[in-house]
Protein backbone atom coordinates (compact mmCIF):
# COMPACT_ATOMS: atom_id res chain seq x y z
CA UNK A 1 0.00 0.00 0.00
CA UNK A 2 1.38 3.36 -0.96
CA UNK A 3 0.56 6.62 0.86
CA UNK A 4 -0.20 9.43 -1.39
CA UNK A 5 1.35 12.68 -0.46
CA UNK A 6 -1.04 15.54 -0.85
CA UNK A 7 0.16 18.32 -2.99
CA UNK A 8 1.14 21.50 -1.13
CA UNK A 9 0.75 24.86 -2.67
CA UNK A 10 3.59 27.18 -1.58
CA UNK A 11 2.91 30.84 -1.15
CA UNK A 12 5.13 33.18 -3.13
CA UNK A 13 7.06 34.46 -0.02
CA UNK A 14 7.80 30.97 1.24
CA UNK A 15 8.79 29.88 -2.28
CA UNK A 16 11.33 32.71 -2.45
CA UNK A 17 12.77 31.76 0.97
CA UNK A 18 13.21 28.16 -0.08
CA UNK A 19 14.95 29.20 -3.25
CA UNK A 20 17.32 31.44 -1.26
CA UNK A 21 18.26 28.66 1.16
CA UNK A 22 18.76 26.26 -1.70
CA UNK A 23 21.05 28.71 -3.44
CA UNK A 24 23.06 29.21 -0.26
CA UNK A 25 23.49 25.48 0.21
CA UNK A 26 24.77 25.11 -3.30
CA UNK A 27 27.22 28.01 -2.83
CA UNK A 28 28.81 26.58 0.38
CA UNK A 29 28.68 27.25 4.20
CA UNK A 30 27.23 30.54 5.55
CA UNK A 31 29.68 32.95 7.31
CA UNK A 32 28.13 33.87 10.77
CA UNK A 33 28.65 37.40 12.15
CA UNK A 34 31.43 37.34 14.75
CA UNK A 35 31.53 39.68 17.82
CA UNK A 36 34.38 42.14 17.90
CA UNK A 37 37.16 41.27 20.33
CA UNK A 38 38.77 44.04 22.34
CA UNK A 39 42.24 44.22 23.80
CA UNK A 40 41.13 43.04 27.24
CA UNK A 41 39.71 39.76 26.04
CA UNK A 42 36.05 40.79 26.20
CA UNK A 43 34.00 39.62 23.22
CA UNK A 44 31.48 42.50 23.15
CA UNK A 45 31.87 46.23 22.77
CA UNK A 46 29.07 47.70 24.88
CA UNK A 47 27.55 51.11 24.65
CA UNK A 48 27.47 52.91 27.98
CA UNK A 49 26.14 56.25 29.09
CA UNK A 50 28.67 58.48 30.87
CA UNK A 51 28.67 61.87 32.60
CA UNK A 52 31.24 64.18 34.19
CA UNK A 53 31.46 64.00 37.95
CA UNK A 54 31.11 67.74 38.54
CA UNK A 55 27.98 67.89 36.38
CA UNK A 56 26.12 65.02 37.96
CA UNK A 57 27.16 64.76 41.62
CA UNK A 58 24.43 65.29 44.21
CA UNK A 59 24.25 66.90 47.64
CA UNK A 60 21.85 64.74 49.64
CA UNK A 61 19.35 66.19 52.08
CA UNK A 62 19.41 64.58 55.51
CA UNK A 63 17.13 64.89 58.50
CA UNK A 64 16.88 63.85 62.14
CA UNK A 65 14.22 64.10 64.88
CA UNK A 66 14.64 67.20 67.03
CA UNK A 67 12.96 68.90 69.96
CA UNK A 68 13.19 72.41 71.37
CA UNK A 69 14.42 72.42 74.96
CA UNK A 70 14.87 75.19 77.52
CA UNK A 71 18.51 75.87 78.32
CA UNK A 72 17.76 75.63 82.04
CA UNK A 73 15.07 73.51 83.65
CA UNK A 74 15.46 73.88 87.41
CA UNK A 75 13.91 71.82 90.17
CA UNK A 76 13.60 74.17 93.14
CA UNK A 77 13.46 72.54 96.57
CA UNK A 78 13.02 73.77 100.13
CA UNK A 79 16.31 74.55 101.89
CA UNK A 80 14.98 74.73 105.45
CA UNK A 81 12.49 72.74 107.49
CA UNK A 82 9.16 74.25 108.41
CA UNK A 83 5.55 74.72 107.35
CA UNK A 84 4.78 76.19 103.94
CA UNK A 85 2.88 79.41 104.56
CA UNK A 86 2.30 80.65 101.02
CA UNK A 87 2.89 79.93 97.33
CA UNK A 88 2.50 82.68 94.71
CA UNK A 89 2.79 81.15 91.19
CA UNK A 90 0.91 78.27 89.62
CA UNK A 91 1.60 76.05 86.58
CA UNK A 92 1.88 78.02 83.34
CA UNK A 93 2.59 81.33 85.03
CA UNK A 94 5.49 83.50 83.93
CA UNK A 95 7.82 84.67 86.70
CA UNK A 96 10.65 87.19 86.81
CA UNK A 97 14.08 86.68 88.27
CA UNK A 98 13.97 87.30 92.03
CA UNK A 99 10.19 86.98 92.26
CA UNK A 100 8.93 85.26 95.41
CA UNK A 101 7.51 81.81 94.71
CA UNK A 102 6.89 80.41 98.20
CA UNK A 103 7.40 81.22 101.89
CA UNK A 104 8.17 78.83 104.73
CA UNK A 105 7.23 79.71 108.34
CA UNK A 106 10.30 81.75 109.45
CA UNK A 107 9.77 81.82 113.24
CA UNK A 108 12.35 79.17 114.09
CA UNK A 109 14.95 80.91 111.94
CA UNK A 110 14.07 84.30 113.45
CA UNK A 111 14.72 82.87 116.92
CA UNK A 112 18.05 81.54 115.70
CA UNK A 113 18.98 85.04 114.48
CA UNK A 114 18.07 86.51 117.87
CA UNK A 115 20.23 83.98 119.75
CA UNK A 116 23.18 84.58 117.46
CA UNK A 117 22.85 88.36 117.79
CA UNK A 118 22.69 88.14 121.59
CA UNK A 119 25.80 85.93 121.72
CA UNK A 120 27.65 88.40 119.51
CA UNK A 121 26.66 91.36 121.65
CA UNK A 122 27.83 89.54 124.78
CA UNK A 123 31.20 88.67 123.25
CA UNK A 124 31.61 92.25 122.02
CA UNK A 125 31.02 93.54 125.59
CA UNK A 126 33.59 91.13 127.02
CA UNK A 127 36.01 92.19 124.31
CA UNK A 128 35.58 95.84 125.26
CA UNK A 129 36.25 95.03 128.93
CA UNK A 130 39.28 92.90 128.06
CA UNK A 131 40.72 95.67 125.90
CA UNK A 132 40.28 98.21 128.74
CA UNK A 133 42.02 95.86 131.17
CA UNK A 134 44.84 95.30 128.69
CA UNK A 135 45.44 99.05 128.36
CA UNK A 136 45.50 99.41 132.15
CA UNK A 137 47.95 96.52 132.42
CA UNK A 138 50.27 98.18 129.89
CA UNK A 139 50.27 101.40 131.89
CA UNK A 140 51.08 99.55 135.10
CA UNK A 141 53.82 97.54 133.44
CA UNK A 142 55.42 100.78 132.20
CA UNK A 143 55.50 102.00 135.80
CA UNK A 144 56.90 98.67 137.02
CA UNK A 145 53.74 97.93 139.01
CA UNK A 146 52.83 94.83 136.92
CA UNK A 147 55.00 91.98 135.74
CA UNK A 148 55.44 91.16 132.02
CA UNK A 149 53.80 87.77 132.64
CA UNK A 150 50.61 89.48 133.87
CA UNK A 151 50.62 91.72 130.80
CA UNK A 152 50.94 88.68 128.51
CA UNK A 153 47.99 87.09 130.25
CA UNK A 154 45.85 90.19 129.57
CA UNK A 155 46.86 90.16 125.91
CA UNK A 156 45.90 86.48 125.62
CA UNK A 157 42.50 87.19 127.15
CA UNK A 158 41.84 89.91 124.57
CA UNK A 159 42.81 87.56 121.71
CA UNK A 160 40.51 84.83 123.00
CA UNK A 161 37.52 87.16 123.43
CA UNK A 162 38.12 88.66 119.99
CA UNK A 163 38.10 85.17 118.44
CA UNK A 164 34.88 84.38 120.26
CA UNK A 165 33.31 87.59 118.92
CA UNK A 166 34.34 86.64 115.37
CA UNK A 167 32.79 83.19 115.78
CA UNK A 168 29.54 84.69 117.05
CA UNK A 169 29.51 87.13 114.14
CA UNK A 170 29.77 84.21 111.71
CA UNK A 171 27.04 82.41 113.59
CA UNK A 172 24.79 85.43 113.20
CA UNK A 173 25.47 85.51 109.46
CA UNK A 174 24.60 81.81 109.22
CA UNK A 175 21.35 82.33 111.12
CA UNK A 176 20.47 85.26 108.89
CA UNK A 177 21.13 83.14 105.82
CA UNK A 178 18.84 80.40 107.13
CA UNK A 179 16.17 83.03 107.60
CA UNK A 180 16.59 84.16 103.99
CA UNK A 181 16.12 80.57 102.82
CA UNK A 182 12.56 80.59 104.12
CA UNK A 183 11.69 82.61 101.01
CA UNK A 184 11.98 80.77 97.67
CA UNK A 185 12.73 83.08 94.71
CA UNK A 186 12.93 82.50 90.95
CA UNK A 187 16.58 82.20 89.80
CA UNK A 188 15.77 83.53 86.28
CA UNK A 189 12.91 84.63 84.05
CA UNK A 190 10.95 81.45 83.62
CA UNK A 191 7.67 79.64 83.20
CA UNK A 192 6.29 77.38 85.91
CA UNK A 193 6.23 73.82 84.61
CA UNK A 194 5.26 72.06 87.86
CA UNK A 195 4.10 73.19 91.28
CA UNK A 196 4.42 70.84 94.25
CA UNK A 197 4.08 73.46 96.99
CA UNK A 198 0.97 73.12 99.13
CA UNK A 199 -0.08 75.61 101.79
CA UNK A 200 0.19 74.21 105.33
CA UNK A 201 2.37 71.30 104.25
CA UNK A 202 5.43 70.46 106.34
CA UNK A 203 8.57 70.57 104.24
CA UNK A 204 12.14 69.49 104.86
CA UNK A 205 15.38 70.43 103.13
CA UNK A 206 15.23 68.83 99.67
CA UNK A 207 11.43 68.78 99.36
CA UNK A 208 10.56 69.61 95.73
CA UNK A 209 8.43 72.75 95.44
CA UNK A 210 8.68 73.99 91.84
CA UNK A 211 10.00 73.06 88.38
CA UNK A 212 10.86 76.08 86.23
CA UNK A 213 11.85 76.30 82.56
CA UNK A 214 13.91 79.30 81.55
CA UNK A 215 12.19 81.64 79.09
CA UNK A 216 13.83 83.09 76.00
CA UNK A 217 16.82 80.74 76.18
CA UNK A 218 16.06 77.62 74.14
CA UNK A 219 18.21 75.15 72.23
CA UNK A 220 17.41 72.52 69.65
CA UNK A 221 18.18 68.97 70.74
CA UNK A 222 18.59 66.59 67.77
CA UNK A 223 19.13 62.81 67.76
CA UNK A 224 21.48 62.07 64.86
CA UNK A 225 22.52 58.82 63.20
CA UNK A 226 26.32 58.38 63.58
CA UNK A 227 26.68 58.03 59.79
CA UNK A 228 25.04 61.43 59.31
CA UNK A 229 26.74 63.14 62.25
CA UNK A 230 29.99 63.64 60.33
CA UNK A 231 28.22 65.85 57.80
CA UNK A 232 26.74 68.27 60.35
CA UNK A 233 29.79 70.50 60.97
CA UNK A 234 30.00 71.38 57.24
CA UNK A 235 26.26 71.21 56.55
CA UNK A 236 24.48 73.70 54.33
CA UNK A 237 21.08 75.25 55.07
CA UNK A 238 20.57 73.90 58.56
CA UNK A 239 16.95 74.41 59.51
CA UNK A 240 14.29 73.22 61.95
CA UNK A 241 10.94 72.25 60.50
CA UNK A 242 7.90 72.13 62.78
CA UNK A 243 4.23 73.02 62.43
CA UNK A 244 4.69 73.77 58.73
CA UNK A 245 7.39 76.39 59.36
CA UNK A 246 11.15 76.36 58.83
CA UNK A 247 13.56 78.28 61.06
CA UNK A 248 17.32 78.62 60.43
CA UNK A 249 19.61 77.15 63.08
CA UNK A 250 23.36 76.76 63.63
CA UNK A 251 25.33 73.94 65.18
CA UNK A 252 26.59 74.60 68.73
CA UNK A 253 28.07 71.23 69.62
CA UNK A 254 27.71 67.55 68.88
CA UNK A 255 28.46 64.83 71.38
CA UNK A 256 30.88 62.04 70.66
CA UNK A 257 29.20 59.53 72.99
CA UNK A 258 26.55 57.28 71.47
CA UNK A 259 23.39 56.66 73.46
CA UNK A 260 22.14 53.20 74.31
CA UNK A 261 20.35 51.28 72.88
CA UNK A 262 19.57 53.48 69.86
CA UNK A 263 23.26 54.07 69.09
CA UNK A 264 22.68 57.72 68.18
CA UNK A 265 24.55 60.93 68.92
CA UNK A 266 23.10 64.12 70.37
CA UNK A 267 23.57 67.48 68.69
CA UNK A 268 22.69 70.87 70.17
CA UNK A 269 21.81 73.77 67.89
CA UNK A 270 20.87 77.40 68.42
CA UNK A 271 18.30 79.44 66.53
CA UNK A 272 19.74 82.19 64.39
CA UNK A 273 19.43 85.74 65.65
CA UNK A 274 16.27 87.39 64.45
CA UNK A 275 14.32 84.17 64.00
CA UNK A 276 11.25 83.54 66.10
CA UNK A 277 12.28 80.62 68.30
CA UNK A 278 9.43 78.20 69.06
CA UNK A 279 8.37 77.33 72.57
CA UNK A 280 10.21 74.72 74.59
CA UNK A 281 8.83 71.24 73.96
CA UNK A 282 8.11 71.81 70.25
CA UNK A 283 8.96 68.67 68.25
CA UNK A 284 9.96 68.54 64.58
CA UNK A 285 12.76 67.62 62.19
CA UNK A 286 16.27 68.96 61.77
CA UNK A 287 16.98 69.19 58.03
CA UNK A 288 20.28 69.96 56.34
CA UNK A 289 22.13 69.53 53.06
CA UNK A 290 25.35 67.56 53.09
CA UNK A 291 28.09 69.87 51.79
CA UNK A 292 30.12 66.93 50.47
CA UNK A 293 29.39 65.82 46.88
CA UNK A 294 27.95 62.31 46.62
CA UNK A 295 27.41 59.64 44.00
CA UNK A 296 23.82 58.44 43.45
CA UNK A 297 23.24 54.80 44.49
CA UNK A 298 22.03 53.76 41.03
CA UNK A 299 25.52 54.29 39.63
CA UNK A 300 27.12 51.76 41.96
CA UNK A 301 28.04 48.21 40.99
CA UNK A 302 29.33 45.21 42.90
CA UNK A 303 32.29 43.25 41.62
CA UNK A 304 33.92 40.41 43.58
CA UNK A 305 32.07 41.44 46.71
CA UNK A 306 33.28 45.06 46.51
CA UNK A 307 31.04 48.06 45.80
CA UNK A 308 32.38 50.72 43.46
CA UNK A 309 31.79 52.67 40.28
CA UNK A 310 33.01 52.39 36.69
CA UNK A 311 35.15 55.23 35.32
CA UNK A 312 35.76 55.77 31.61
CA UNK A 313 39.37 56.14 30.47
CA UNK A 314 39.13 57.93 27.14
CA UNK A 315 41.71 57.72 24.39
CA UNK A 316 41.75 58.19 20.63
CA UNK A 317 41.45 54.50 19.73
CA UNK A 318 39.15 52.65 22.11
CA UNK A 319 37.76 53.98 25.43
CA UNK A 320 37.88 51.48 28.28
CA UNK A 321 36.26 51.35 31.72
CA UNK A 322 37.94 50.83 35.07
CA UNK A 323 36.26 49.68 38.26
CA UNK A 324 37.10 51.93 41.22
CA UNK A 325 36.16 50.57 44.66
CA UNK A 326 34.50 52.90 47.16
CA UNK A 327 35.48 51.89 50.73
CA UNK A 328 32.59 51.98 53.16
CA UNK A 329 29.94 52.16 50.43
CA UNK A 330 26.58 50.55 51.14
CA UNK A 331 23.99 49.44 48.62
CA UNK A 332 21.02 51.74 48.32
CA UNK A 333 22.82 54.73 49.90
CA UNK A 334 24.52 57.72 48.35
CA UNK A 335 28.31 57.58 48.63
CA UNK A 336 30.66 60.53 49.31
CA UNK A 337 32.93 61.36 46.39
CA UNK A 338 36.59 60.66 47.23
CA UNK A 339 38.41 63.93 47.78
CA UNK A 340 41.10 63.18 45.17
CA UNK A 341 38.67 62.64 42.28
CA UNK A 342 38.73 65.62 39.85
CA UNK A 343 35.48 67.05 38.59
CA UNK A 344 36.35 66.02 35.04
CA UNK A 345 36.21 62.31 35.96
CA UNK A 346 33.90 60.55 33.48
CA UNK A 347 31.59 58.14 35.29
CA UNK A 348 29.44 55.40 33.81
CA UNK A 349 25.86 56.31 34.67
CA UNK A 350 24.05 53.80 32.46
CA UNK A 351 24.72 50.28 31.20
CA UNK A 352 27.16 49.33 33.95
CA UNK A 353 25.34 46.21 35.13
CA UNK A 354 27.32 43.82 32.89
CA UNK A 355 30.59 45.72 32.59
CA UNK A 356 33.94 44.29 33.59
CA UNK A 357 37.13 46.07 34.52
CA UNK A 358 39.18 46.97 31.45
CA UNK A 359 36.40 46.39 28.96
CA UNK A 360 36.31 48.46 25.76
CA UNK A 361 33.13 50.50 25.39
CA UNK A 362 31.35 52.93 23.15
CA UNK A 363 30.61 56.07 25.15
CA UNK A 364 27.42 58.05 24.82
CA UNK A 365 27.42 61.25 26.82
CA UNK A 366 24.44 61.66 29.15
CA UNK A 367 21.92 64.16 27.91
CA UNK A 368 22.88 63.72 24.24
Amino acid sequence: MFLRTPSVSLRPARRALCLTLLAGAMAGPVALAQPVSNTSGSTTIRTVEAARLDASQVFPVRDAPARVRARNVSRLSAEVAGTLQQWTADVGASVKRGQVLARVDPRDQELGVQRARAALEASQARLALAQTQLQRARDLTAQDFLSPEALAQRETEVALVRAEADANRAQLATAQRQLDKTVLRAPFDAEVVERHAQTGEAVAPGSLLYVLAEKGAVELDATVNPLDATSLPQARRLRFEADGQERPVRLVRIGSTMSEPARTRTARLAFEAGSDAPSAGTAGRLIWEDARPHLPPQWLARRNGVIGVFVVEENAANPTVRFRPLPGAQEGRVVPVPADWPGSTLLVVGGQSALQDGQTVTVMRAGN
